[in-house]
């Protein structure tokens, strides 16, 4: 069962005590956002009504409406476990590995000025990367199954951007159209990860030199390219690799940890003054042992860094590549699973949401708050922007 513990202090409480600042936004799709963070689960967005039918309590129930924003720490439970058992029907019984892309801090000022373009560039360089060093015989030789999942932020709310990839320990072969195991799989390694800064490196400049050429990115006033992308080849671009997971099921836990994760966490925020002025959070210090700390932040500075983290609209920052690229995905892992002599994933069969309710966070929906009894009928749907519709 879900940790159903309540937070004491919330993201949307500093919103709702900081509209000023929401409203001062430049940029209207993140201004957009803040809104609904700041409305949810309020009547501003509208409600369900419930009506206890036994007839000796008679309950009136308002279930008011939750954002369903991406970005929203309340939202998105169910969400992220459908997504979750729609992988975990992908997964092979193979070795998987953790890689991290991260980009040099000296670009964050062409990133935040160009999210979509530059986001979508280090997706490409990154899998690119991966996909050329699983094609050479002397790793793996073969087309692996690729995860990325595209992070934005520090523990202390910093704007740090960088590539979460789950990549499988072996791939399809081309040639023979079956399974192929990576090479070092055995020492626990999937490719070497100083060659694979290099050419990731190479693969991001390159690509950042074609947008630039093509004036598909415009740099910071006053900015020298030349000598920025310049000071980049010269420095060292940092590549992570970890040790593998202990087996899909590993996988699909780090997976539930991190594909859905918001920049900041309620159980995080541990007080916000009476004012809404300032705000404390716990962070862990990576430089210091990964020692917990605690940081204060002005409202106002915690809004600015947490509206960094705002990704563009429509944006997707979850990407699959290789033999899990979309087309065809379902039919490619069936015939590797046949080729391993194993049973074939059906797909998902579809759980009522009364049923995720009670298997993820134990709440009964039909059930009075009152009485107690499963006897919660839904009466009416009222969305602000509609008329209401009675159910």
């Amino acid at each position: 069962m879900a940790d159903c513990t309540m937070p004491k202090a919330t993201l949307q409480q500093l919103l709702q005590g900081n509209h000023k600042a929401i409203e001062n936004q430049t940029n209207g799709h993140i201004r957009k956002t803040l809104l609904r963070l700041q409305s949810c689960r309020t009547g501003t967005l509208g409600y369900h009504v419930y009506r206890c039918s036994d007839e000796h309590c008679g309950k009136i129930k308002y279930q008011y409406h939750s954002c369903r924003n991406r970005h929203c720490p309340q939202c998105g439970g169910l969400k992220k476990q459908d997504w979750m058992d729609a992988r975990m029907q992908e997964l092979l019984p193979v070795p998987y590995y953790h890689v991290v892309f991260t980009l040099p801090h000296e670009l964050n000022s062409i990133i935040m000025g160009n999210q979509k373009a530059m986001y979508r560039l280090l997706f490409n360089a990154a899998s690119q990367t991966l996909l050329r060093f699983a094609a050479d015989e002397k790793w793996m030789g073969a087309v692996p199954g690729i995860i990325a999942v595209l992070h934005t932020w520090g523990q202390q709310l910093s704007y740090h951007p960088h590539l979460h990839c789950i990549v499988s320990g072996g791939g399809i072969c081309k040639q023979t159209n079956s399974w192929k195991p990576a090479v070092k799989n055995g020492q626990g390694i999937l490719f070497a990860v100083k060659a694979l800064s290099r050419v990731y490196k190479a693969k991001y400049l390159q690509g950042l030199k074609k947008l630039l050429i093509e004036q598909a990115v415009m740099p910071p006033p006053g900015a020298d390219m030349t000598r920025l992308i310049n000071d980049m080849y010269a420095k060292d671009w940092v590549v992570y690799a970890k040790a593998p997971f202990a087996g899909p099921h590993a996988v699909v836990e780090y997976l539930g940890r991190y594909t859905h994760k918001v920049a900041i966490s309620n159980h995080r925020i541990t007080s916000i003054d009476a004012e809404n002025k300032t705000i404390s959070f716990n962070y862990k210090d990576y430089a210091d042992g990964n020692a917990g700390k605690q940081m204060q932040l002005t409202a106002a500075e915690f809004i600015r860094r947490f509206a960094q983290h705002i990704l563009p609209k429509q944006f997707c920052k979850i990407r699959s590549y290789g033999y899990l690229a979309n087309r065809n995905r379902h039919q490619r892992i069936n015939e590797m699973l046949q080729q391993m002599d194993l049973k074939q994933h059906k797909g998902l069969v579809k759980t009522p949401v009364a049923v995720k309710m009670m298997e993820q966070y134990g709440v009964e929906i039909n059930k009075c708050p009152c009485c107690g009894k499963p006897t919660l009928e839904l009466m009416k749907i009222y969305y602000p922007w509609k008329p209401a519709a009675d159910g």
